[in-house]
Protein backbone atom coordinates (compact mmCIF):
# COMPACT_ATOMS: atom_id res chain seq x y z
CA UNK A 1 0.00 0.00 0.00
CA UNK A 2 3.01 2.48 0.19
CA UNK A 3 2.33 4.19 -2.87
CA UNK A 4 -1.54 4.41 -2.62
CA UNK A 5 -3.13 7.49 -1.14
CA UNK A 6 -4.18 7.06 2.80
CA UNK A 7 -7.68 6.70 2.87
CA UNK A 8 -9.47 8.95 5.58
CA UNK A 9 -12.69 9.82 7.35
CA UNK A 10 -13.18 13.42 7.94
CA UNK A 11 -14.89 14.15 11.23
CA UNK A 12 -16.63 17.47 10.78
CA UNK A 13 -17.70 19.63 8.15
CA UNK A 14 -17.46 23.30 9.57
CA UNK A 15 -15.35 25.94 8.79
CA UNK A 16 -12.39 24.30 9.57
CA UNK A 17 -13.26 20.79 8.25
CA UNK A 18 -14.51 22.85 4.64
CA UNK A 19 -11.27 24.58 4.53
CA UNK A 20 -9.89 20.83 5.11
CA UNK A 21 -11.42 19.48 2.29
CA UNK A 22 -10.92 21.88 -0.22
CA UNK A 23 -6.80 21.33 0.15
CA UNK A 24 -7.00 17.81 0.34
CA UNK A 25 -9.15 17.78 -3.22
CA UNK A 26 -5.40 18.56 -4.78
CA UNK A 27 -3.16 15.78 -2.81
CA UNK A 28 -2.12 12.66 -4.13
CA UNK A 29 -1.20 11.41 -0.91
CA UNK A 30 -4.97 11.41 0.48
CA UNK A 31 -7.83 10.42 -0.28
CA UNK A 32 -11.14 11.42 1.22
CA UNK A 33 -13.49 8.46 1.97
CA UNK A 34 -15.91 9.27 3.94
CA UNK A 35 -17.38 12.55 5.87
CA UNK A 36 -19.06 13.31 9.43
CA UNK A 37 -21.13 15.70 10.61
CA UNK A 38 -24.52 16.02 12.88
CA UNK A 39 -26.04 18.41 10.54
CA UNK A 40 -26.65 16.41 7.69
CA UNK A 41 -28.26 18.66 5.51
CA UNK A 42 -25.74 21.54 5.55
CA UNK A 43 -23.13 18.73 4.49
CA UNK A 44 -25.09 17.56 1.47
CA UNK A 45 -25.33 21.06 0.37
CA UNK A 46 -21.62 21.22 1.03
CA UNK A 47 -20.96 18.19 -0.48
CA UNK A 48 -22.91 18.32 -3.59
CA UNK A 49 -21.08 17.03 -6.35
CA UNK A 50 -18.58 14.92 -4.70
CA UNK A 51 -18.69 11.27 -4.35
CA UNK A 52 -18.21 10.99 -0.54
CA UNK A 53 -20.19 8.68 1.83
CA UNK A 54 -21.59 10.60 4.54
CA UNK A 55 -23.11 10.24 8.10
CA UNK A 56 -24.09 11.54 11.49
CA UNK A 57 -22.34 8.87 13.51
CA UNK A 58 -18.68 9.06 13.94
CA UNK A 59 -18.90 5.21 15.14
CA UNK A 60 -20.23 4.55 11.46
CA UNK A 61 -16.88 5.78 9.98
CA UNK A 62 -14.63 3.88 12.58
CA UNK A 63 -16.20 0.37 11.50
CA UNK A 64 -15.61 1.27 7.61
CA UNK A 65 -13.16 -1.08 6.76
CA UNK A 66 -12.18 1.69 3.55
CA UNK A 67 -11.24 3.82 6.54
CA UNK A 68 -7.66 4.24 7.58
CA UNK A 69 -7.35 7.20 9.65
CA UNK A 70 -9.49 9.53 10.46
CA UNK A 71 -9.61 14.07 10.42
CA UNK A 72 -10.64 15.47 13.61
CA UNK A 73 -12.31 18.77 12.97
CA UNK A 74 -14.52 18.82 15.98
CA UNK A 75 -15.29 20.73 19.48
CA UNK A 76 -12.15 20.49 21.61
CA UNK A 77 -13.39 18.87 24.32
CA UNK A 78 -14.47 16.34 22.00
CA UNK A 79 -11.11 15.28 21.15
CA UNK A 80 -9.70 12.98 23.78
CA UNK A 81 -12.74 10.70 23.37
CA UNK A 82 -12.76 10.40 19.54
CA UNK A 83 -8.89 9.60 19.95
CA UNK A 84 -9.69 6.48 22.47
CA UNK A 85 -12.71 5.72 19.46
CA UNK A 86 -10.34 6.14 17.03
CA UNK A 87 -7.65 3.33 18.40
CA UNK A 88 -9.59 1.18 19.28
CA UNK A 89 -10.74 1.00 15.86
CA UNK A 90 -6.92 0.62 15.13
CA UNK A 91 -7.02 4.05 13.04
CA UNK A 92 -4.53 6.98 12.83
CA UNK A 93 -5.54 10.06 13.41
CA UNK A 94 -5.10 13.88 12.59
CA UNK A 95 -6.16 16.48 15.24
CA UNK A 96 -7.24 19.32 15.10
CA UNK A 97 -5.50 21.65 18.18
CA UNK A 98 -6.14 21.87 20.50
CA UNK A 99 -4.72 17.95 21.18
CA UNK A 100 -6.42 18.29 24.67
CA UNK A 101 -7.89 20.86 27.29
CA UNK A 102 -5.39 19.34 29.74
CA UNK A 103 -2.10 18.04 30.01
CA UNK A 104 -3.03 14.62 31.38
CA UNK A 105 -5.21 14.29 28.49
CA UNK A 106 -3.11 15.11 25.81
CA UNK A 107 -0.62 12.47 27.40
CA UNK A 108 -3.56 9.98 27.59
CA UNK A 109 -3.66 10.67 23.70
CA UNK A 110 -0.46 10.27 22.97
CA UNK A 111 0.35 7.30 24.73
CA UNK A 112 -3.03 5.30 23.14
CA UNK A 113 -1.34 6.26 20.16
CA UNK A 114 1.83 5.68 20.29
CA UNK A 115 0.94 1.86 21.87
CA UNK A 116 -0.89 0.80 19.25
CA UNK A 117 1.97 1.83 16.75
CA UNK A 118 -0.69 4.50 15.12
CA UNK A 119 0.20 8.08 13.79
CA UNK A 120 -0.85 10.96 15.63
CA UNK A 121 -0.94 13.98 13.39
CA UNK A 122 -1.67 17.21 14.72
CA UNK A 123 -2.94 21.19 13.31
CA UNK A 124 -0.49 22.92 13.84
CA UNK A 125 -0.20 24.35 10.43
CA UNK A 126 1.99 27.08 11.20
CA UNK A 127 4.72 24.96 11.69
CA UNK A 128 4.72 24.18 7.37
CA UNK A 129 4.28 27.58 6.88
CA UNK A 130 7.49 27.80 4.79
CA UNK A 131 9.05 30.94 6.74
CA UNK A 132 8.04 29.07 10.01
CA UNK A 133 10.17 25.99 8.16
CA UNK A 134 12.89 27.72 7.79
CA UNK A 135 13.61 29.43 10.83
CA UNK A 136 12.65 25.84 12.76
CA UNK A 137 15.73 24.54 10.45
CA UNK A 138 17.97 27.67 11.12
CA UNK A 139 17.47 27.82 14.75
CA UNK A 140 18.06 23.83 15.08
CA UNK A 141 21.42 24.79 13.28
CA UNK A 142 22.45 27.06 15.76
CA UNK A 143 22.11 30.52 13.19
CA UNK A 144 20.28 32.52 15.68
CA UNK A 145 22.76 31.35 18.88
CA UNK A 146 21.10 31.18 22.40
CA UNK A 147 18.08 31.80 21.61
CA UNK A 148 16.43 34.90 24.36
CA UNK A 149 12.83 35.88 24.12
CA UNK A 150 10.24 35.02 21.64
CA UNK A 151 7.51 37.62 21.01
CA UNK A 152 4.05 36.57 19.11
CA UNK A 153 0.68 37.35 18.27
CA UNK A 154 -2.17 36.04 16.55
CA UNK A 155 -5.55 37.71 16.28
CA UNK A 156 -8.76 37.94 14.57
CA UNK A 157 -12.15 39.10 14.15
CA UNK A 158 -14.22 36.35 12.76
CA UNK A 159 -16.22 35.46 15.64
CA UNK A 160 -17.30 38.66 16.15
CA UNK A 161 -20.68 37.45 14.57
CA UNK A 162 -21.24 34.31 15.90
CA UNK A 163 -24.35 33.16 18.15
CA UNK A 164 -22.85 33.13 21.79
CA UNK A 165 -23.73 29.27 22.42
CA UNK A 166 -21.66 28.36 19.59
CA UNK A 167 -18.93 26.11 20.97
CA UNK A 168 -16.33 28.05 19.91
CA UNK A 169 -17.27 30.45 22.86
CA UNK A 170 -17.79 28.77 25.80
CA UNK A 171 -15.77 28.25 28.57
CA UNK A 172 -15.15 24.64 28.40
CA UNK A 173 -14.46 24.18 24.86
CA UNK A 174 -12.59 27.64 24.43
CA UNK A 175 -11.15 29.09 28.00
CA UNK A 176 -8.95 32.35 28.00
CA UNK A 177 -10.25 34.56 25.01
CA UNK A 178 -8.37 32.79 21.68
CA UNK A 179 -6.01 30.98 23.22
CA UNK A 180 -7.29 27.42 22.33
CA UNK A 181 -8.13 29.40 19.02
CA UNK A 182 -5.04 31.41 17.79
CA UNK A 183 -2.91 31.73 20.58
CA UNK A 184 -2.05 27.72 20.98
CA UNK A 185 -0.13 27.67 17.37
CA UNK A 186 2.26 30.05 19.01
CA UNK A 187 2.69 28.07 22.22
CA UNK A 188 3.56 25.39 20.37
CA UNK A 189 6.45 26.71 18.21
CA UNK A 190 7.24 28.79 21.52
CA UNK A 191 7.78 24.84 23.07
CA UNK A 192 9.61 23.78 19.94
CA UNK A 193 12.04 26.54 19.91
CA UNK A 194 12.43 26.74 23.94
CA UNK A 195 11.58 23.20 25.69
CA UNK A 196 9.09 22.61 28.03
CA UNK A 197 8.00 25.93 30.55
CA UNK A 198 8.21 26.40 33.69
CA UNK A 199 5.76 29.10 34.68
CA UNK A 200 3.49 31.47 33.04
CA UNK A 201 1.17 34.54 33.37
CA UNK A 202 -1.59 35.06 32.00
CA UNK A 203 -4.30 38.22 31.82
CA UNK A 204 -7.84 37.70 29.51
CA UNK A 205 -10.00 40.57 29.22
CA UNK A 206 -12.88 41.90 27.67
CA UNK A 207 -12.54 45.06 26.09
CA UNK A 208 -14.51 46.08 23.29
CA UNK A 209 -16.72 42.82 22.63
CA UNK A 210 -19.40 41.00 24.67
CA UNK A 211 -17.64 37.77 23.77
CA UNK A 212 -18.25 35.96 26.99
CA UNK A 213 -14.69 34.48 26.97
CA UNK A 214 -13.03 37.79 26.74
CA UNK A 215 -11.53 39.28 23.38
CA UNK A 216 -7.73 39.88 24.21
CA UNK A 217 -5.61 37.58 25.63
CA UNK A 218 -1.64 38.02 26.89
CA UNK A 219 0.73 35.39 28.28
CA UNK A 220 4.46 35.66 29.23
CA UNK A 221 5.99 31.96 29.93
CA UNK A 222 9.40 31.80 31.49
CA UNK A 223 11.06 28.03 30.11
CA UNK A 224 12.84 25.42 32.29
CA UNK A 225 15.87 25.89 30.19
CA UNK A 226 16.20 29.55 30.06
CA UNK A 227 14.39 32.33 27.88
CA UNK A 228 10.86 33.60 27.64
CA UNK A 229 7.97 33.58 25.44
CA UNK A 230 5.00 36.78 25.45
CA UNK A 231 2.09 34.99 23.20
CA UNK A 232 -0.81 37.61 22.55
CA UNK A 233 -4.09 37.33 20.97
CA UNK A 234 -7.75 39.09 20.29
CA UNK A 235 -10.45 38.23 18.54
CA UNK A 236 -11.91 41.45 18.20
CA UNK A 237 -9.55 43.52 16.21
CA UNK A 238 -8.48 42.94 12.48
CA UNK A 239 -6.09 40.09 11.16
CA UNK A 240 -2.75 40.16 12.76
CA UNK A 241 -0.38 37.19 12.95
CA UNK A 242 3.43 37.74 13.86
CA UNK A 243 6.28 35.70 15.17
CA UNK A 244 9.04 37.16 16.55
CA UNK A 245 12.85 35.07 17.61
CA UNK A 246 15.09 37.22 19.63
CA UNK A 247 18.75 35.23 19.52
CA UNK A 248 22.54 36.00 20.40
CA UNK A 249 23.79 36.34 16.62
CA UNK A 250 20.32 37.42 15.32
CA UNK A 251 16.74 37.87 14.99
CA UNK A 252 13.95 37.64 12.82
CA UNK A 253 10.09 38.40 12.66
CA UNK A 254 7.82 36.88 10.38
CA UNK A 255 4.15 38.37 9.74
CA UNK A 256 2.02 36.65 7.42
CA UNK A 257 -0.18 38.73 5.18
CA UNK A 258 -3.53 36.93 5.61
CA UNK A 259 -5.18 33.92 7.93
CA UNK A 260 -3.62 30.63 7.16
CA UNK A 261 -7.89 29.77 5.37
CA UNK A 262 -6.68 31.66 2.28
CA UNK A 263 -2.85 32.31 2.73
CA UNK A 264 -1.06 35.48 0.60
CA UNK A 265 2.16 34.99 1.61
CA UNK A 266 4.38 36.23 4.27
CA UNK A 267 7.05 39.39 5.20
CA UNK A 268 9.91 38.38 6.78
CA UNK A 269 12.60 41.22 8.35
CA UNK A 270 15.84 39.88 9.70
CA UNK A 271 19.09 40.76 11.31
CA UNK A 272 22.60 38.85 12.31
CA UNK A 273 24.97 40.03 14.09
CA UNK A 274 26.73 42.47 12.57
CA UNK A 275 24.75 42.95 9.46
CA UNK A 276 21.79 45.04 7.82
CA UNK A 277 18.09 44.45 8.81
CA UNK A 278 16.60 42.67 5.95
CA UNK A 279 13.34 42.54 4.82
CA UNK A 280 11.80 39.77 1.87
CA UNK A 281 8.58 38.80 1.01
CA UNK A 282 7.59 34.80 0.54
CA UNK A 283 5.12 33.99 -1.73
CA UNK A 284 1.54 32.39 -0.53
CA UNK A 285 1.68 28.38 0.09
CA UNK A 286 -0.72 25.83 1.66
CA UNK A 287 0.27 24.79 5.02
CA UNK A 288 -2.98 23.18 6.09
CA UNK A 289 -2.70 20.75 2.64
CA UNK A 290 0.99 20.21 3.47
CA UNK A 291 0.62 19.44 7.33
CA UNK A 292 -1.75 16.35 6.27
CA UNK A 293 0.38 15.33 3.30
CA UNK A 294 3.30 15.01 5.85
CA UNK A 295 0.62 13.00 8.35
CA UNK A 296 -0.21 10.74 5.47
CA UNK A 297 3.82 9.83 4.78
CA UNK A 298 4.18 9.35 8.00
CA UNK A 299 1.69 6.59 7.62
CA UNK A 300 2.98 5.65 4.62
CA UNK A 301 6.50 4.92 6.58
CA UNK A 302 7.82 7.35 4.14
CA UNK A 303 9.13 10.64 6.57
CA UNK A 304 8.36 10.54 10.27
CA UNK A 305 5.78 13.23 11.38
CA UNK A 306 7.47 16.14 12.58
CA UNK A 307 5.74 16.67 15.64
CA UNK A 308 7.00 14.78 18.45
CA UNK A 309 5.01 13.36 21.22
CA UNK A 310 6.66 15.38 23.86
CA UNK A 311 6.10 18.52 22.01
CA UNK A 312 2.18 17.62 21.81
CA UNK A 313 2.50 17.26 25.86
CA UNK A 314 4.18 20.10 26.43
CA UNK A 315 1.89 22.99 24.17
CA UNK A 316 -1.20 21.84 25.99
CA UNK A 317 0.45 21.68 29.62
CA UNK A 318 1.62 25.54 29.05
CA UNK A 319 -1.92 26.42 27.57
CA UNK A 320 -3.56 24.26 31.02
CA UNK A 321 -1.22 26.40 33.19
CA UNK A 322 -2.42 29.66 31.03
CA UNK A 323 -5.72 28.78 31.82
CA UNK A 324 -5.61 28.43 35.50
CA UNK A 325 -3.52 31.70 35.51
CA UNK A 326 -6.21 33.35 33.53
CA UNK A 327 -8.99 32.26 36.25
CA UNK A 328 -6.60 33.24 39.11
CA UNK A 329 -4.61 35.85 37.78
CA UNK A 330 -1.54 34.99 39.56
CA UNK A 331 2.15 32.67 38.20
CA UNK A 332 1.22 29.57 37.85
CA UNK A 333 3.70 26.58 37.36
CA UNK A 334 3.28 24.32 33.93
CA UNK A 335 2.96 20.49 35.29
Amino acid sequence: MSGEPVRIALIGLGWWGRKMLSVLETAAEIRVVRAVEPDLAAARAHLAGREIPMAADYAEALADPAVEAVVLATPHALHEAQIAQAVAAGRHVFCEKPLALTRAGAARAVALCADAGLVLGMGHERRFEPPIADLLARADAGAFGRIHQIEANFSHDKFLTLAHDNWRLSADQAPAGGMTATGIHLLDLAVRLLGPAASVLCHCERLSSDLPQGDTVAAFAKFKGGGTAYVSASLANPFMSRFTVYGAKGWIDIRDKAHVEAPAGWVVTSAMAGGPITTAEVAPAEPVKDNLVAFARAIRKSAPYPITAAHLVNSIALLEAIVTSARSGRVEPVA
